[in-house]
C-alpha cells in the first residue's frame, strides 16, 4: 500500500512513551500527515488500560521501547496475546540491532509491525513506514485463506490432475537478462480454487503422495520451459525436490527419463534441495546428489543459511548454485547486520564458484546492494510474482522493453 493510501485508511493513532515532550513531538508529526485523533500513554500498562476503552480501537500504535511499569517489549507481547492487528511503529533511541530485534519479536508472534524507527522521529522516515502497511482486512484474510484438506482429496486431486505449476522468473542482477524460472505447485481445487503448495506439500509428505506429485509438477516443468525454448527463449527451470525423495535411489533415473521425453538439456534443469534434507539418510542422498550431477543437471543449495549445516553441506556435495533465503534479503539495505550476513554469502559462493540466487528481492534499494556484492541473480516481487505458464510469455515480452530499469548497465 501507497503511504497516501496509508494515510487515508489511518485517522487515529495511540502513542505510548514515557516522555511527554516525545509524545507530543510524535502527535504533532501524525497530525502534520492527517491523523487526527491521538491517544497518548506513559507506559505499557496504561496503554492496555486505554486500549480496553477506546472504541473503536486506534487505527496505529506508535510504541517506545524504554519505559518504567512495562516497557515496549513487554507491551508487545501482551499485543501478540491479545491478538491485536493493529500496525504498530517501534520508535527508540537505542541501538538499531535492537530496534531490528524487537521488530523481528514482534513479527514473529503475529504482530503487524510496519517500521522500527530510530528517535527522534522523522517526518519522512514515519510516512515511509506507513508505505508498508498490512490492513486488518489484508491480514484476515491472509489467514483465512489456510483450508482444511485431507490426503483422500489430495490423492484425488493429484489423479485427476488438479495440480498445476506457477512459475517465477530469475533474473540476472548485472544484465537484468531472464536466466530461467522456478517452477511451483498449486492445487486448483475445484471448490476452494488456488491452493498455495505450503497448504499440502507437508501433507503429501506424510501420505506417501510426494513421490507422485512431484513426478506431475517436473513433467509439467518440463514440458513447458521445452516449448518455450523452441520459441527461441533459452530459460532454465528450477524444480524443489522433497527431502523424502533423496531416500531413493531410483530417483535419478527417473529425472533422467523424464527430461530426455522432453528434450530440455540437463544442464537447463536446476534441482534445489534444502539443507535440512541432507541430515537424514545422508549416505544416500549424497549418492542420488552426486549421480545427478553427473549426468548434467544443476543442484542448488535452497534457502541458504536458514539452518545448522549450511557450510558441512557445501563441502560434502557438488552444488552449482546457492540460493540465499529472503529473510536475508528482503530489507537488507536497511540493516547493518543483513549486509555483512549477505555480502559473506556471496563471497563464499563466489570463491566456491558456485551462482548465486537472492530470494525475495522486493525493493530497488536491496537490488542495487546485490548488484554492489556480486550476486548473480535475483528472484522476488520487484521483477515478478509467481504466475501461470501462459502469461509467461507475455511478461517476457514486456520485460524485455524495460529491463534497463532492473539491470546494472
Amino acid at each position: 500500500m501507497s503511504a497516501s493510501a496509508a494515510l487515508r485508511v489511518i485517522t487515529s493513532a495511540l502513542i505510548v512513551d514515557d516522555s511527554a515532550s516525545q509524545r507530543g513531538y510524535a502527535a504533532k508529526l501524525c497530525r502534520q500527515l492527517g491523523i487526527t485523533q491521538i491517544e497518548q500513554a506513559s507506559n505499557g500498562r496504561e496503554a492496555l488500560t486505554l486500549l480496553d476503552a477506546l472504541l473503536p480501537p486506534p487505527h496505529l500504535f506508535i510504541v517506545d521501547l524504554e519505559m518504567p511499569t512495562m516497557d515496549g517489549a513487554e507491551l508487545l507481547e501482551h499485543l501478540a496475546r491479545r491478538k491485536i492487528d493493529i500496525p504498530i511503529i517501534i520508535a527508540s533511541s537505542r541501538e538499531r540491532v535492537l530496534l531490528n530485534s524487537i521488530e523481528d519479536m514482534g513479527n514473529s508472534v503475529g504482530l503487524n509491525i510496519v517500521g522500527a524507527l530510530k528517535k527522534p522521529l522523522q517526518i519522512g522516515e514515519l510516512r515511509e513506514a506507513l508505505s508498508n502497511l498490512d490492513p486488518v482486512e489484508t491480514r484476515h484474510h491472509r489467514r483465512s485463506k489456510h483450508v482444511p484438506i485431507d490426503a483422500a482429496t489430495l490423492r484425488a486431486g493429484i489423479e485427476v490432475g488438479e495440480i498445476i505449476v506457477h512459475y517465477q522468473p530469475k533474473v540476472e542482477i548485472r544484465t537484468g537478462n531472464v536466466s530461467g524460472l522456478e517452477a511451483l505447485a498449486r492445487w486448483q481445487h475445484p471448490t476452494l480454487g488456488l491452493v498455495p503448495a505450503d497448504q499440502f506439500i507437508e501433507l503429501a509428505e506424510k501420505s506417501d503422495l510426494i513421490h507422485k506429485l512431484t513426478m506431475q509438477v517436473m513433467s509439467q516443468s518440463l514440458f513447458q520451459t521445452a516449448v518455450w525454448n523452441r520459441h527461441g527463449f533459452d530459460l532454465s527451470v528450477a524444480i524443489n525436490l522433497s527431502p523424502l525423495l533423496l531416500n531413493r535411489s531410483a530417483l535419478v533415473d527417473e529425472i533422467a527419463s523424464l527430461q530426455r521425453t522432453h528434450e530440455v538439456p540437463p544442464d537447463h534443469i536446476v534441482l534445489e534441495v534444502t539443507e535440512t534434507s541432507l541430515i537424514r539418510e545422508l549416505g544416500v542422498a549424497l549418492g542420488v546428489l552426486t549421480r545427478l550431477r553427473l549426468r548434467g543437471f544443476g543442484l542448488s543449495l535452497d534457502d541458504y543459511g536458514t539452518g545448522f549445516s549450511s557450510m558441512q553441506q557445501l563441502a560434502r556435495i557438488p552444488f552449482t548454485e546457492l540460493k540465499i533465503d529472503r529473510s536475508f534479503v528482503h530489507g537488507a539495505h536497511k540493516r547493518e547486520s543483513l549486509q555483512v550476513i549477505l555480502r559473506s554469502a556471496v563471497q563464499l559462493a563466489n570463491a566456491l564458484g558456485l551462482s548465486t540466487v537472492a530470494e525475495g528481492v522486493e525493493t530497488v534499494e536491496d537490488l542495487r546492494l546485490l548488484q554492489e556484492y556480486g550476486c548473480t541473480i535475483g528472484q522476488g516481487w520487484l521483477f515478478a510474482k509467481p504466475m501461470p505458464a501462459e502469461e509467461i510469455i507475455p511478461w517476457l515480452d514486456q520485460h524485455v522493453a524495460s529491463r534497463a530499469e532492473f539491470g546494472g548497465t
